[in-house]
């Protein structure tokens, strides 16, 4: 086995040998070293963010005169290229690591550094050309760009997540102007209840999604103010009095996101408030699926032995031991990524309760949490929609037939011949087996012309004229 070749790098604590491969330096391999916990690494995204954050940062400290032009467009070039992601695997610390997100932010700064350093014909970890921290980091602190580099991030995903949520709810609201006409029995305390078109059911998921939907953009709103420039406590020191300006103005341009600067660094350095409403609308969106999800699971039972009122496309064999049995496997797989958004929101209260003084140094397991619920919710939904909803086909004959025996059709009588009545047809019903119009006709409560006026299947549906 051929012996990877070693260079030496040297930090405030010593020396430490360094792939000589590597775009990443010494803080970074410490790192490594440091928290071999997860084996999970920054995700593409928030290593896209961190370099644009660089790239903004350089841009500004040109213009405010504190960056030598030819070094400020290397590290800008060196930059895109990372925002391209074209040196992922270069990003090898650990998502649980030092508090604040340390290491992540010395490791975009090596990354970056070291490969302007070879763009300006140099060789990695000669840092006299490009510094980690003097040029790359130039005027700023892990306080300030950790935090902004989420905010981006989140921002960025965000954009992905909404599409995919409108698509589930146009193809929701298809399904219910298709099945408008179906007449079913509704079903409260999963008892018989009062007739309901399947449309209107379904127009409830319809309206569930928009509004959670417009919750998740709401909430969005309050990451586009970036505390950028606050560096080490929000004071901005050693900072230029234009820097927080141009650099926020840099960002909006790298990213195309409509970010803008907070008039106060401070709230922003201290408080993750933004992060846990982003993650509560996540989790709002979690229950509601989960709910549409089980109810379709719950519509689509049996076929033989369930409520079988309509089918969910079958995507894949149900059983290794039991032939054709099919089962509803992707609202299964939702109910599991809501389960686990869940899970992630309360770890994100947490670890935002959990800041103290002029930090919160538990932002890169809130990164992870937020980003990691955007991305298998955008992933499941679009799957969701695509491989179940769109598919569903409903059993018109199996829908009638349950309204028509429901007991809840007693209700409708009630202005016609009282409750009490009612209570007893149905009880009737429920007794003999027999459907409420054959008992109301038998005892000469109704006519046979009245009955059928009373319990029209549309009139059921609506409110009483």
């Amino acid at each position: 086995m051929e012996k990877i070749k070693m260079r030496q790098e040297k930090d405030s604590l010593g020396e430490l040998e360094v792939p000589e491969t590597a775009y990443y330096g010494v803080q970074t391999a410490r790192a490594v070293v440091n928290f071999p916990i997860s084996g999970l690494h920054a995700h593409p995204t928030f290593i896209r963010a961190s370099a644009m954050v660089k790239w903004a940062a350089a841009q500004a400290n040109m213009g405010c005169g504190k960056l030598d032009a030819k070094i400020g467009k290397v590290i800008q070039k060196a930059a895109e290229e990372v925002i391209a992601g074209k040196w992922n695997d270069q990003f090898v610390v650990d998502v649980f690591q030092a508090g604040a997100g340390t290491s992540h932010n010395m490791n975009t700064n090596e990354v970056i550094a070291n490969r302007a350093i070879e763009i300006m014909g140099g060789k990695r970890g000669e840092y006299k050309v490009v510094h980690p921290n003097d040029h790359v980091n130039m005027s700023q602190s892990t306080n300030d760009v950790f935090p902004t580099a989420m905010r981006v991030a989140a921002l960025l995903f965000l954009k992905e997540l909404d599409p995919v949520l409108s698509r589930l709810e146009k193809a929701l609201s298809a399904k219910a102007k298709e099945y408008d006409s179906i007449i079913k029995s509704g079903r409260t305390h999963l008892q018989d209840a009062v007739p309901i078109r399947l449309g209107q059911e379904f127009s409830g998921y319809v309206r569930a999604i928009s509004r959670a939907r417009k919750r998740i953009i709401a909430a969005s709103d309050g990451l586009k103010e970036l505390g950028i420039g606050g560096s080490a406590v929000g004071t901005g020191i050693n900072t230029h009095p234009q820097y927080k300006k141009k650099v926020v103005a840099a960002i909006k341009k790298i990213s195309g996101l409509e970010v803008r600067p907070s008039d106060n660094l401070f709230e922003r350095m201290q408080s993750m408030a933004d992060f846990v409403e982003i993650s509560g609308s996540l989790r709002e969106l979690a229950v509601e699926l989960i709910r549409i999800a089980n109810d379709l699971r719950l519509l689509s039972s049996g076929p033989r032995t369930g409520f079988a009122e309509m089918v969910l496309p079958p995507v894949q064999p149900g059983s290794s031991i039991m032939p054709g049995k099919v089962n509803p496997v992707m609202a299964e797989v939702t109910n599991m990524v809501c389960f686990h958004v869940i899970g992630n929101d309360l770890t994100v209260t947490m670890a935002a309760q959990a800041g103290q003084l002029e930090l919160n140094v538990m932002m890169p397991v809130i990164n992870f949490n937020i980003l990691q619920s955007i991305e298998i919710l955008t992933n499941d939904i679009a799957l969701f929609t695509e491989r179940c909803v769109k598919g569903i086909v409903v059993n018109p004959s199996q829908c009638k037939e349950y309204a028509e025996k429901s007991v809840g059709l007693a209700t409708i009588l009630n202005p016609s011949i009282g409750y009490e009545a009612a209570a007893v047809v149905a009880k009737t019903s429920m007794q003999t087996g027999k459907s409420l119009r054959e008992v109301i006709i038998e005892k000469g409560i109704l006519s046979a012309q009245e009955v059928e006026k009373i319990l029209d299947p549309t009139k059921m549906t609506e409110p009483a004229e």
